[in-house]
């Protein structure tokens, strides 16, 4: 899978971090947060680009993959509290107490392409449950942002979800709905429903 993205290197004091984020942000695309539950809304073409930038967070453990979704196009029933999405390796050790300055410092950036394969590995389910499992993620809320946090792996084994989505969300429509659950986190963090949506604010249709 290819798209561009934009490369930004802000500094903060004397460290420069490196952000992607994709040269043009999905516009049917919403992340909105429930009490219990991540709720994302997407069409097919958010759907295959945030699971290239889920896949590109596991071959960029230096960077913040920033996924602007507040000012995009909304479900009628979605809720209020909308999000952007930060997805990043536990290795970088970066605080979302500091991503407020550090979104404020990006510029324009430079363009370039990213590839990212869209294969799916083979998940050992039952590994997951095991005490001493490492690859789950953390979740963190600051400055309207869900920082997803995890290793290379959890970021492999998860993408694929946002890709069924994209594949089989389309030939849903009649049932008006079509689903994945994301949940593979430690105990504090909330399951991320990825919903398709085939119609958005401004459309003529409903969902």
């Amino acid at each position: 899978m290819h798209f561009p993205v934009t490369v930004h290197r802000p500094r903060l004091g004397p460290r420069e971090f490196t952000v992607i984020r994709p040269a043009r942000p999905p516009e049917r695309a919403l992340l909105v947060e429930d009490d219990w539950f991540l709720n994302a809304y997407v069409d097919r073409h958010a759907a295959r680009l945030i699971g290239g930038l889920w896949g590109l967070a596991a071959t960029s453990p230096r960077a913040l993959v920033h996924v602007p979704l507040r000012r995009a196009g909304a479900p009628g029933d979605a809720g209020t509290r909308r999000l952007d999405l930060v997805l990043l390796h536990h290795s970088l050790q970066f605080a979302p107490s500091r991503w407020k300055e550090l979104r404020g410092r990006l510029g324009a950036g430079h363009r370039r392409t990213v590839t990212v394969s869209t294969a799916r590995p083979e998940i050992d389910w039952e590994a997951l449950h095991h005490a001493e499992n490492r690859d789950l993620f953390h979740q963190h809320v600051h400055a309207e942002t869900l920082f997803v946090t995890g290793s290379a792996k959890a970021f492999r084994e998860t993408a694929g979800h946002f890709h069924d989505v994209a594949a089989h969300g389309p030939g849903h429509t009649a049932d008006r709905h079509y689903c994945a659950r994301l949940h593979h986190g430690d105990d504090s963090a909330r399951e991320i429903h990825i919903e398709y949506g085939d119609a958005w604010a401004g459309d003529v249709a409903s969902r």
